[in-house]
């Protein structure tokens, strides 16, 4: 887990400020006892986690994909093409929404805003040391990092919940 405890502390109080304010059927269903913490969070995010991110098209249509997830600090960060629809949405409409699946054990959800982030200027060394230890020794030489765009999700609404597979006394 590579969280401080401020950043745990900020996860932790946006999960409880999202569930408060969540509707009846969410509350339904990702029940106090499946609820996950920042903690466990954080613990089950590590590495490379496959979201779906949702952007939003010009004619106001949702469209998903799948994406590289990185968890790092208590947000999502991800990258792709300068080329990509998604970066053309983000731009233009920042807003996303992105899943993180496992089975029908785990479901992490996050709503927010997408926000591009600079990668020549060294402002982003933790993320991209957290890139390098990821993806291994051989990163730099793909030449992703300073040349394609890459964002992170200033989350606004988080939930989080862990469900007994079936079968499992």
């Amino acid at each position: 887990m590579h969280e401080s405890p401020e950043e745990l502390e900020r996860l932790q109080d946006l999960l409880d400020l999202s569930y408060a304010s969540g509707g009846e059927h969410l509350r339904s269903i990702h029940t106090e006892e499946r609820r996950l913490n920042a903690s466990d969070v954080c613990s089950l995010l590590e590495r490379v986690c496959v979201l779906d991110l949702a952007t939003v098209s010009a004619k106001g249509r949702p469209v998903v994909a799948p994406i590289d997830g990185l968890f790092l600090g208590g947000v999502f960060w991800f990258g792709s093409s300068q080329r990509s629809v998604r970066f053309e949405h983000i731009r233009r409409r920042p807003h996303v929404s992105a899943a993180y699946t496992r089975g029908e054990e785990v479901s992490i959800l996050v709503h927010g805003v997408a926000n591009e982030i600079e990668t020549r200027t060294g402002d982003y060394e933790r993320f991209h040391d957290y890139c390098r230890e990821v993806y291994g020794a051989r990163y730099d030489e793909w030449g992703y990092w300073g040349k394609e765009p890459f964002a992170w999700i200033q989350p606004r609404r988080m939930y989080a919940m862990r469900i007994e597979p079936h079968g499992a006394s």
